[in-house]
């Protein structure tokens, strides 16, 4: 594999990691990406058939989660867009390259983390019938295309 083929291969693998998670967390995102308001419902809380009672818990247990989800998205960017700079640079460090694509995966462990921490705080909410629902629902999120496979495609 060149060394050309084997960045392309890196690039592509991060961003199917970020679309993972993204495509985990985008059905309980409002349209401007922070928790609603408690009491407010929402099309997975109408899904899940959530009682005035579990929607507060589900609410207050969404706030520090998006909070924490958006600052960690906020980091991933940062170094994807450093090691994009840094693979297409006029002469490429692969030292350079290793550390933002080190830096990547560790922000992506911990955001798996985050969203493990929450799927199971979100279970201690839900009665065995919407935890069963909740997890097909999350079970046929799309896992692709990316969006680096899309721009190659079209």
């Amino acid at each position: 594999m060149t060394h050309a083929s084997l960045r392309t291969a890196l690039v592509f693998s991060l961003l199917v990691n970020v679309g993972v998670l993204a495509a985990a967390g985008w059905q309980m995102l409002p349209r401007d990406g922070l928790p609603m308001p408690s009491g407010a419902s929402t099309s997975l809380s109408r899904h899940l058939q959530l009682s005035a009672a579990q929607l507060q818990r589900w609410h207050d247990a969404e706030v520090l989660f998006f909070t924490r989800l958006h600052a960690s998205g906020a980091a991933i960017k940062e170094h994807r867009d450093r090691l994009i700079e840094a693979i297409f640079a006029e002469g490429p460090d692969p030292e350079l390259i290793e550390r933002e694509r080190l830096a990547i995966a560790g922000l992506q462990d911990a955001q798996q983390q985050q969203v493990i921490e929450q799927l199971l705080l979100e279970r201690n909410i839900l009665t065995a019938e919407q935890r069963q629902r909740l997890a097909q629902l999350l079970t046929q999120q799309p896992v692709g295309p990316s969006g680096f496979e899309s721009l190659h495609r079209e």
